[in-house]
């Protein structure tokens, strides 16, 4: 399979030059690297340029009287949340899908793979708008966030929700006539009323917390990441996939735990990179400390803290001025937090590898190792 391939360097043909009867080729010299790294920028490259297509349908929808000021507002909109991050989500939709085809994708079919793909970007986009309000965040993907830009505030909120409905209006353009509609949207609102009730799981547990730390454990951890993170970051996109190539849905219920699993291992990443993570390099400052989260850190430190530790971790867990701050994140090192995610890191890949190299589909076996190895030690 071309990600396994690496080559010292790979060249592009640019042309040739005549000397009498011969000619010389001219190359250009690539980056040294993987193939597949280059053909999946090539893949991203394609897929970015059909976002100005989406959006620009969106703004010239021909059921909305659109003003000039509606339309501008709306691009600033779009084009401040929606292109901007990793697009993992949207790109695992097309990768899953070329896997699963086996075959170079039609103009047709990477179009429409692309489309989808956006959609959850869209998706992403709006839970992301919401949550930052909701988490008092400062920072998303390297940029102030949204609500706070000026002249924005808490009509954020409905910025999230004309996000969210912009989803629907991209999916009933393209793909009511297809057969795997119905079961498409059902899927998507499914798995938006679970993102939903994790959110709200975690703003539950997070008042809960404020009284008594004790209630964070990793019972409830689970509960609030599979909810939240894993059904639509791991799960959506690769059945989207399932469903364009016109496969059922329950035939894969063996994978859907995998990409459950491998959520709650990219969420502990998460709150990992929010205490001891590069700010520069996440595009985002960690406020998990201060905002009284239920993250993995503060439930390891709490099982390891004797009567004293936890005392400390009580005065000064949730506070947000940086003494109290610096002395939980003083804490998790005296505690080795660090330490032990390394072991956690490791033995999660070695789990979640195992379960993959028992699955009886050599396809599904190289998409999900894709996956894995696209977050394994990863550093944003």
């Amino acid at each position: 399979m071309l990600i396994v391939l690496r080559l010292v360097n790979l060249v592009s043909l640019i042309g040739y030059c005549a000397e009498g009867d011969e000619r010389h080729l001219i190359y250009e010299y690539m980056p040294k690297g993987c193939l597949a790294d280059h053909l999946f920028e090539e893949t991203r490259s394609r897929f970015l340029a059909l976002y100005d297509i989406l959006k620009h349908e969106l703004m010239h929808d021909a059921d909305i009287k659109f003003t000039e000021e509606m339309r501008l507002r709306v691009e600033e909109i779009l084009d401040y949340n929606v292109p901007r991050g990793k697009l993992n989500r949207g790109l695992a939709v097309i990768e899953t899908y070329k896997a699963l085809k086996g075959d170079e994708l039609s103009e047709e079919e990477f179009f429409l793979a692309s489309v989808l793909g956006w959609c959850l970007e869209w998706l992403q986009a709006c839970l992301l708008v919401l949550d930052d309000i909701m988490d008092n965040s400062q920072t998303r993907r390297g940029c102030i966030c949204w609500y706070r830009r000026p002249k924005v505030g808490l009509n954020a909120i409905n910025h999230g929700i004309l996000l969210k409905t912009h989803t629907h209006r991209i999916f009933k353009r393209y793909f009511r006539e297809k057969p795997y509609y119905l079961e498409l949207t059902e899927l998507c609102d499914e798995v938006g009323y679970q993102t939903s009730l994790g959110q709200m799981l975690d703003l539950v547990i997070t008042h809960e917390g404020k009284n008594d730390l004790s209630k964070y454990t990793m019972q409830a951890y689970r509960r609030i990441v599979i909810y939240k993170t894993s059904y639509y970051s791991f799960y959506l996109p690769v059945a989207c996939a399932l469903l364009l190539s016109g496969e059922e849905l329950e035939n894969y219920n063996g994978i859907k735990e995998i990409l459950i699993e491998m959520g709650v291992y990219f969420q502990v990443q998460d709150d990992y990179l929010d205490c001891f993570g590069d700010p520069e390099v996440a595009g985002k400052i960690g406020t998990d400390i201060e905002d009284y989260k239920c993250s993995w850190l503060i439930i390891q430190a709490l099982k390891l803290a004797d009567d004293n530790k936890k005392q400390i971790l009580y005065e000064n867990y949730g506070k947000s001025d940086p003494i109290s701050v610096k002395k939980v994140k003083s804490l998790y090192q005296e505690l080795d937090i660090q330490g032990i995610f390394s072991k956690y890191e490791a033995e999660s890949y070695e789990k979640l590898l195992s379960a993959i190299e028992a699955q009886s589909s050599s396809v599904m076996r190289e998409i999900l190792k894709a996956l894995l190895e696209k977050i394994y030690q990863r550093k944003k």
